[in-house]
């Protein structure tokens, strides 16, 4: 609980900064490029190493990655019948497609099923949400920003990007049975942990109430998809596989989740509607706590 107070209290700290006129105008994608370069990629090398990978829970992995595909059809489907400019079809697909499975996830996951449970949850959002969004995400992000990037350069984008950069390594020290220790883990812990409040305060700079009415109807489509059809979807899928009732409830759950925070960052960093990936957390989180009660209701 104390988790979401925090990220609520920093957004909230976002918003009242904007009244704040000393402050610098290039503050946001300053906060950007440190949330990208410096507490992504410490939270990274901190949990990857330590994972346990387990091919009975290989089903959880692939939660993130079904629902950020049907997210790129269904919003290019949208997006065509409602004649949105790519940014917008960008920045839902983006922040829509990719879900808060962490930050908001992991209390949420341990409050409602237990500590035991949120093991799973780490893996759904490490080998799922992250890894779609270091990789796939990146691109999608390029593709539909102004000027579209041509691929070699997306690939190499995507082979530079420090998130997927530290992820590589990540794997390795986990292949290699080294994680880290010491002095290290004091370090990452301190910088990761910066991740969160940074990021939610990125996006309370740029929140504002009136946006709301602006972009009611792409923000409409965004939240109903992230919160109400991407679980749906998870829920049909995986009951009808089979899935073990406790790996059943976890994907479910953190499939319900809000938009993830980085996935707003990097939308808002390639200028892919910032307003409106600003609005799909700040609105969707508090949101999220009403259909994440009644999903829970139903499991």
């Amino acid at each position: 609980m104390s988790n979401l107070v925090i990220l609520i209290s920093c957004l909230v700290i976002g918003i009242l900064l904007q009244r704040v006129k000393t402050l610098p105008k290039d503050s946001v994608l300053t906060l950007n490029t440190i949330i990208l370069y410096v507490c992504l990629p410490s939270l990274t090398l901190l949990t990857i190493p330590k994972l346990t990978w387990d091919l009975s829970l290989v089903s959880l992995c692939f939660v993130a990655w079904i629902i950020f595909f049907i997210a790129f059809f269904f919003f290019n489907f949208l997006g065509k019948i409602l004649s949105w400019p790519a940014s917008t079809t960008g920045c839902l697909i983006l922040t829509a497609g990719l879900g808060n499975t962490a930050f908001v996830g992991f209390p949420i996951i341990e409050s409602a099923f237990g500590l035991s449970s949120v093991r799973y949850a780490v893996l759904l959002d490490q080998a799922g949400t992250f890894l779609a969004c270091s990789t796939i995400g990146l691109a999608i992000a390029g593709h539909y920003s102004h000027g579209r990037v041509p691929k070699r350069e997306l690939l190499k984008r995507v082979l530079v990007f420090p998130p997927f950069v530290s992820f590589s390594f990540a794997l390795a020290l986990n292949f290699l049975q080294m994680p880290p220790s010491g002095i290290w883990i004091v370090l990452l812990e301190r910088l990761s942990s910066m991740l969160a409040p940074m990021a939610l305060l990125s996006v309370g700079l740029q929140l504002k109430p009136k946006n709301i009415f602006h972009d009611w109807k792409p923000l409409s489509w965004g939240l109903f998809y992230k919160l109400i059809l991407a679980p749906l979807i998870i829920f049909i899928i995986f009951k009808l596989i089979g899935v073990p009732h406790e790996l059943f409830r976890v994907a479910v759950m953190e499939a319900a989740m809000a938009s993830m925070l980085t996935a707003s960052i990097l939308a808002i960093s390639h200028d892919l509607h910032p307003r409106l990936a600003g609005l799909m957390v700040g609105v969707g989180i508090p949101v999220s706590f009403i259909t994440l009660f009644l999903w829970y209701l139903i499991l």
